[in-house]
């Protein structure tokens, strides 16, 4: 008597094009995709309760970035005094006062002539905006230009130096309503100021405990978590500071180097406030990208107004060190830590500019980078999950 074979029912899961997309896999990532947009749906409803988490956390970001980028530029300092089997307590005072010197003989020695050729150029530079726009009209009155348009009725003329006046009134605009605004909202403005000072006050103490126990905070995070975890978040923590600490330090190195580069190239070309242009270059060159083209912009108009030569001599100048700091300077110090390709950097910038504005495009590769590697760690973890013969795939289409 022959045996009755069990009758294989077949369900949704088991038909081909099902399979073909995933299977039971894709209800899950349905499923929890359905779940997240009812998590997001009901934080939306009840936003209101995370205020206070919002506030806490406007008032700490300024003090907290400011102490965090203190601790990456002194922590190799400190670890320095350390080798030299100072106490760190002891090293951290030493710092401080070697901190407190350094921004004591700034304020004495840099700040006036800095101060002097701001108040200068905010003058003059008007005065550079209205010669650079009458020398574009003198040149189109020259030029070919002026016969194709002879006989048409577009004054160019005319629209330059309307350009040029909506360009004066908007500024005298915006300053006129700025100053009736602070007149108007003084204890609105008081009260930013205090909250301004008071982060800056707390710079300090927080920075001393980051110095302090630092070096604790990843061990602290790591008894907290299952031991199975461990490993992996360890490897987590250590790339997150690696990556922080050699963009900090780095991208601020570059930026000293680019900043004395400028001042010296612009001294010996005779570049009026070479000092100021310098140092405007140093504090623009912390972002990417952007930096260079905010800095050189005042200096063009100034050098195309003085004499056309002198815009070259200023486009040498640039190229020169341009050229050093992508060759050279950049490479040797940052080197490729942070592995981020240059569109997804502009990428980064004009999107976090867009959302957050100037804290954003300083904060963003930062917090790119940050992200990256959870992303990537998180990756990892997928594929080890998920796929068990990794090793062997790579290895047999490996060219």
């Amino acid at each position: 008597m022959s045996e009755k074979r069990p009758r294989e029912h077949s369900n949704f899961f088991s038909t081909k094009f099902i399979r073909f997309l995933g299977g039971k896999n894709l209800l899950f990532t349905l499923i929890i995709l359905l779940l997240l947009a009812c998590v997001i749906y009901m934080f939306g409803k009840v936003s209101f309760i995370f205020t206070p988490l919002q506030v806490l956390f406007e008032v700490v970001i300024l003090p907290g970035v400011l102490a965090v980028i203190g601790y990456y530029l002194l922590r190799p300092l400190l670890g320095i005094l350390e080798k030299w089997r100072i106490p760190r307590i002891w090293g951290i005072l030493i710092l401080y006062i070697g901190v407190v010197g350094v921004i004591t003989l700034l304020v004495v020695l840099v700040y006036p002539f800095l101060r002097d050729q701001f108040t200068n150029l905010a003058q003059e530079f008007p005065v550079y905006f209205m010669a650079l726009t009458q020398n574009i009209v003198e040149y189109l009155n020259n030029s070919r230009v002026n016969e194709y348009l002879a006989n048409t009725d577009f004054n160019y003329e005319k629209v330059v130096m309307n350009f040029t006046t909506d360009i004066i009134e908007t500024v005298k605009d915006t300053a006129a309503n700025l100053a009736q605004g602070v007149a108007t909202g003084i204890t609105g403005f008081l009260s930013t100021l205090t909250g301004i000072i008071l982060s800056l006050v707390t710079v300090p103490f927080i920075l001393f405990y980051l110095l302090k126990d630092g070096e604790k905070l990843p061990k602290f995070v790591m008894k907290i978590c299952p031991p199975r975890m461990r490993p992996g978040l360890h490897d987590v923590l250590h790339d997150m500071d690696k990556q922080i600490s050699s963009y900090i330090q780095g991208q601020i190195l570059v930026s000293m180097c680019i900043g004395a580069m400028v001042t010296i190239g612009f001294l010996i070309i005779g570049m009026k406030y070479a000092l100021l242009l310098g140092f405007l270059a140093m504090i623009t060159s912390v972002v990417p990208y952007l930096g260079p083209v905010i800095a050189i912009t005042p200096a063009a108009i100034i050098a195309l107004v003085n004499s056309p030569f002198m815009l070259v001599k200023l486009a040498i100048v640039w190229t020169i060190v341009q050229l050093i700091e992508g060759k050279f300077i950049s490479p040797q110090i940052m080197g490729k830590s942070l592995s981020i390709h240059p569109i997804s950097i502009i990428f980064v910038l004009l999107t976090a500019g867009s959302l957050f504005g100037v804290p954003g495009v300083i904060l963003g590769i930062p917090g790119y980078a940050i992200l990256k590697v959870l992303v990537t760690h998180l990756f990892k973890l997928f594929k080890q999950r998920y796929n068990r013969y990794e090793d062997e795939v790579v290895q047999k289409y490996d060219v």
